[in-house]
């Protein structure tokens, strides 16, 4: 099982020095991965409400900017691979993405991971001044525009949003053809994408059984374009609730003690997911504790199972 870590940079670990040497810190721990997420507001009364219908977590207002703190992740590390799951890739021009995530994967040596997805707070694209309708369009093209700029000696696109005289745009990431892109959502519309064009899906707390279903729909996808589903990868995300008493059975997705969080993460993996990250974030409240708690989830996913009781005689 490959474990990863949220980068910390929401609500008090929004601070670059904390940040650094928590990456640092973490890294130390053994763990595989670290991943920013992406945030730009938090409305006080968003329109459609906060997934799960709770309220937005306060902390969520206080952010640093993903791909900056994944500058400060790569400075501070020398192993892990460093993620964003998810980034909201919409915001800004794709060939000024592409740019970005080349130097990234400069800077990190070779260990980014593209992680990206469309966001779900209208919001956020007021703000920026994307438009919410046409989403899944703007992604495609986003993704044939990084594909031209990190695959092809000269760049050239002609699209409905944008285009891009022939051109030269160097340097090329240090991993070729480019960094691995993994894709957000879901829908059976983002799964199917995810089979057809990316190198895995960031998946979230939910059921097996619908992971499951999701993850049919991507293979399939995969084997129409004529893709190894084999090669896709799977990145299970969860935000953790992180309780002294054990929880209900029916919400340890999310809630529980440390080990019955760690027991259905373990359920994942058995089911072929291929790396867990642990977002600590909304659930612990100082630098101290967020290493605390981590080393526990270290230490319950990589403890060996517990051997099988012996068959009774005959």
């Amino acid at each position: 099982m490959r474990i990863g870590f949220s980068v910390p940079q929401f609500g008090p670990f929004a601070d670059p020095d904390r940040t650094a040497a928590l990456c640092t810190a973490l890294e130390a721990l053994g763990c595989h991965s670290l991943w920013v997420a992406d945030r730009l507001l938090a409305p006080v009364v968003p329109a459609e409400g906060y997934p799960g219908g709770k309220p937005m977590p306060l902390r969520y207002g206080t952010h640093l900017d993903p791909l900056l703190a994944l500058g400060v992740a790569a400075s501070a590390t020398g192993r892990v691979r460093l993620g964003s799951s998810t980034l909201n890739a919409l915001w800004q021009p794709p060939l000024v993405l592409a740019r970005a995530l080349t130097t990234l994967d400069l800077i990190s040596h070779g260990r980014l991971d593209v992680g990206i997805g469309l966001g779900w707070m209208r919001e956020e694209y007021a703000a920026a001044g994307v438009p919410w309708q046409g989403r899944g369009a703007r992604l495609e093209e986003t993704l044939d525009i990084l594909d031209a700029v990190w695959r092809s000696e000269q760049v050239v696109h002609t699209g409905p949003l944008w285009t891009i005289a022939e051109s030269t745009v160097l340097p090329k990431p240090l991993q070729r053809p480019g960094p691995p892109v993994l894709l957000g959502g879901f829908t059976p519309h983002a799964l199917e994408r995810v089979g057809r064009r990316a190198d895995g899906w960031l998946a979230a707390s939910m059921p097996l059984p619908h992971l499951v279903g999701l993850w049919d729909v991507a293979t399939e996808a995969a084997e129409r374009a004529g893709r190894d589903p084999a090669a896709l990868r799977r990145v299970f995300r969860v935000n953790p609730d992180v309780t002294t008493a054990e929880a209900d059975p029916a919400e340890t997705h999310h809630r529980g003690t440390v080990r019955q969080i760690c027991d259905h993460l373990k359920v994942m993996c058995s089911a072929g997911t291929d790396e867990v990250l642990v977002d600590l974030q909304l659930t612990t409240d100082s630098p101290e504790e967020y290493l605390d708690v981590a080393a526990e989830f270290m230490a319950e996913l990589t403890a060996p199972a517990a051997p099988a009781a012996p068959a009774a005689p005959a």
